[in-house]
């Protein structure tokens, strides 16, 4: 059962870097970078375990079967040798997505229909378009290659949030943009606009050695050969709470977001290291202790008329925090360079652009301020 093979380990394309560091710092095998995301080696074990520990990851995939088909009926024939009862299980619903590019077999829905036809006939696993385990099928230049989406819900999703904010950063996001400003979970770190906490609650976590997939389930748990023995050996291994005495600031003027935060801040089991406040920017309070990061994802500003507004903002941002956090480092995300510059901050050159909600935005980080 756990031979090796090909796992894929997807991000947002520009962030590929920060989760191969995080991967190779995890002990994974293989690693390299590929656009949108990160390849590795290894058996259904550290499938598991990229599912349960890596924050940056968005899904995990397990790459299953590959082999050349120029023909829709050289991919009927040889979807049927795939041994599919050692990946799926007859009685659990699948749902196939097929792409296509620069190949011979170009209708992706008659090759849909082949590679479904051959589960359903070696197998006889029902086919399901709102089914809940995906099986992801892509010719690329006659290469079909198969993966199993073995995480379900996006990775993002911890089940520990319930409180949201209105322009949310993912929780993977978070973690990357963290560990590109250098944070490893040995200095506090402060959001003085800290939305739904997100930020603030992944540092925690993360000076707290708390695993990212803890509170939730995986598709990989209804695949033929999943061991729940073994599985819940893994889950039961992992490291206690270290315990810090860091703090993590979260402030906002939204007295809604604060008390959110907070309750998010309490699912996660960290809320003994979370402080959440209401304070307006011109309010900002330096915290008690040493110096730490600061992070931040302020309004971008994206509709028409709002840019003009947010300066002042922005402009406000800068000033108390070069008043107020000597010693601190920042790194602040949005998607405006302009806005960026406007806070009079001392930032490096930008990190590379990432796609979020529709928009592109930047990473953009100083050293230690005066």
């Amino acid at each position: 059962m756990d031979a090796p093979f090909q796992i894929f380990l997807a991000t947002q394309p520009g962030l590929e870097p920060f989760l191969a560091d995080e991967a190779r710092e995890a002990g994974f095998q293989g690693v390299a970078e590929t656009p949108g995301g990160v390849t590795c080696t290894g058996g259904w074990t550290e499938v598991w375990r990229a599912n349960l520990t890596l924050r940056g990851a968005g899904r995990v995939l397990a790459r299953v079967a590959e082999f050349r088909a120029l023909h829709l009926a050289q991919l009927d024939k040889r979807s049927h040798k795939v041994d599919w009862s050692t990946l799926l299980r007859p009685d659990v619903p699948l749902r196939i997505e097929v792409t296509t590019r620069k190949s011979r077999i170009y209708h992706a829905g008659a090759a849909r229909d082949r590679v479904a036809r051959a589960i359903a006939e070696t197998l006889g696993a029902p086919i399901a378009e709102d089914a809940a385990l995906r099986l992801m099928v892509r010719i690329d230049d006659d290469l079909a290659t198969f993966s199993l989406d073995t995480s379900g819900e996006p990775l993002h999703r911890r089940g520990l949030k319930q409180a949201v904010g209105k322009a949310p950063l993912r929780e993977t996001m978070a973690a990357l943009f963290l560990r590109a400003c250098g944070y490893t979970g040995t200095e506090p770190v402060l959001d003085p606009m800290c939305g739904s906490g997100t930020f603030v609650i992944e540092a925690a976590e993360i000076a707290a050695g708390l695993a990212p997939g803890r509170a939730r389930r995986f598709a990989f748990e209804d695949l033929a050969g999943f061991d729940a023995t073994a599985w819940g050996a893994m889950r039961a291994g992992l490291s206690a709470p270290r315990t810090t005495g860091l703090r993590f600031h979260g402030a906002d003027r939204d007295a809604g977001a604060t008390r959110g935060a907070a309750e998010n801040a309490e699912r996660a089991g960290v809320a003994g290291l979370c402080t959440f406040e209401r304070r307006a920017i011109g309010d900002l309070v330096r915290p008690e202790g040493p110096p730490g990061l600061m992070m931040v994802n302020p309004p971008y500003g994206a509709r028409i008329g709002e840019r003009k507004l947010l300066f002042a903002l922005y402009g406000a941002l800068g000033a108390v925090t070069k008043e107020r956090l000597s010693g601190w480092r920042v790194g602040l995300v949005t998607s405006d360079d302009g806005l960026a510059k406007a806070t009079g901050l001392p930032f490096l050159p930008p990190g590379p652009p990432v796609a979020h909600g529709g928009l592109t935005v930047k990473l953009w980080q100083t050293g230690p301020l005066p």
